[in-house]
């Protein structure tokens, strides 16, 4: 993808997977805007998000919001990292819509992490307080039972990193 070109760069992996982290890199290009959903349903819902299934509740009506919101900044020649686990069949649609009705390149990142790995980050995570959410290592297991991978057919440009912080 040329810089010059806006594009939507999508991220999937499981919880402290390294979403973020990878969001930071992405953002360093120029021209280039992240959106956190971490941030904005810290923001919106700070006294509703608890559970899992508040965020199942609650998830839908940023996406309302955000959805063409994105593709407007994408069609304005930005180019968005969306810090949002595309986690699943249903959201990654979503996502799609927001690449068709903007007309713009996308990469699909997956972090395909151990679980291992992710839960030990889970742990630094949650020990250093600096994420706007506290992840139980059951609530990671519940989440982590939501995850679908990407598959060919759904039709991504998909870079796939196999290694913890590095593509595979």
């Amino acid at each position: 993808m040329s810089d010059n070109k806006p594009a939507l760069h999508l991220l999937c992996g499981k919880a402290a997977a390294g979403k973020s982290t990878l969001c930071a890199r992405l953002a360093k290009t120029p021209r280039t805007l992240v959106i956190s959903q971490d941030t904005w349903m810290a923001a919106l819902y700070p006294d509703e998000l608890r559970t899992i299934p508040d965020y199942v509740r609650l998830v839908p009506r940023l996406r309302a919001a955000m959805g063409p919101h994105v593709a407007e900044i994408l069609r304005t020649g930005l180019s968005v990292v969306l810090d949002w686990p595309a986690n699943t069949v249903a959201t990654r649609s979503w996502m799609k819509g927001m690449i068709e009705a903007a007309g713009v390149d996308h990469t699909l990142h997956w972090l395909d992490v151990p679980e291992v790995v992710c839960l030990a980050r889970l742990r630094a995570r949650n020990a250093a307080g600096a994420h706007e959410f506290t992840l139980t290592e059951a609530q990671y297991r519940e989440l982590t039972r939501y995850f679908e991978p990407p598959a060919p057919e759904e039709g991504f440009n998909l870079v796939r990193y196999s290694e913890p912080g590095g593509e595979g």
